[in-house]
């Protein structure tokens, strides 16, 4: 549980880099958090694509701001109306952003921006090209450590081998490696946000 604070009492404008949180008011960067709007029904709407229509509201992605229970009220402050959320919301993210993975994933591996496997991926990591590393959640620690073999490559573990097979057309996948660009940014942006909904810590995935 969150210390109690007040919820910051206005949303501010879109504009610039950083965005304030409607719970605890901490201002961060808009890539740490997720956006909602309000649907004319009055419920709440993750926008994890910040793309819809309409005032937008900004949540850390933080488990412990998910589990909130002033939380409703926070949003219905910041919405200036009556709100409701979805009963499953924390669930209805991690969902939502491991689509959004698989879908940057699918993207790079079409683009010739990734590859699969422990050889492929390691011969990528030792000849500098990658930018990034894909673990499957359910890896073990050891395999990780011999991909890396001291290599400074950031590394994500945002889905399970049988996810990051269904994007390799494969049965499952423990390794990826995402080439140094756009794509690996994006990638490590969406399963950081990911990470901290479900309140994974370091080095738990």
């Amino acid at each position: 549980m969150l210390a109690e604070t007040d919820a910051a009492p206005e949303t501010e404008p879109e504009t610039g880099p950083l965005r304030r949180c409607v719970l605890t008011g901490e201002r961060q960067a808009k890539e740490a958090m997720i956006r909602f709007v309000v649907a004319p029904d009055g419920r709440v709407v993750p926008d994890l694509a910040a793309r819809l229509p309409g005032r937008g509201m900004w949540l850390s992605a933080k488990a412990a701001v998910l589990e909130d229970r002033r939380l409703g009220p926070a949003f219905a402050r910041a919405a200036k109306a009556h709100v409701t959320l979805p009963d499953d919301l924390p669930t209805m993210l991690v969902a939502g952003l491991e689509r959004r993975v698989a879908e940057l994933l699918g993207l790079a591996r079409r683009a010739g921006q990734a590859v699969a496997g422990f050889v492929a991926a390691r011969e990528w990591v030792a000849s500098g090209r990658a930018g990034l590393v894909v673990e499957a959640r359910d890896g073990a620690p050891d395999g990780r450590r011999k991909l890396l073999a001291g290599a400074a490559v950031p590394v994500v573990a945002p889905l399970t081998a049988a996810q990051l097979g269904a994007v390799f057309a494969r049965d499952h996948v423990v390794h990826v490696a995402i080439a140094t660009g756009r794509l690996a940014r994006l990638i490590a942006t969406e399963a950081q946000r990911l990470a901290g909904v479900r309140g994974d810590t370091p080095g738990n995935g």
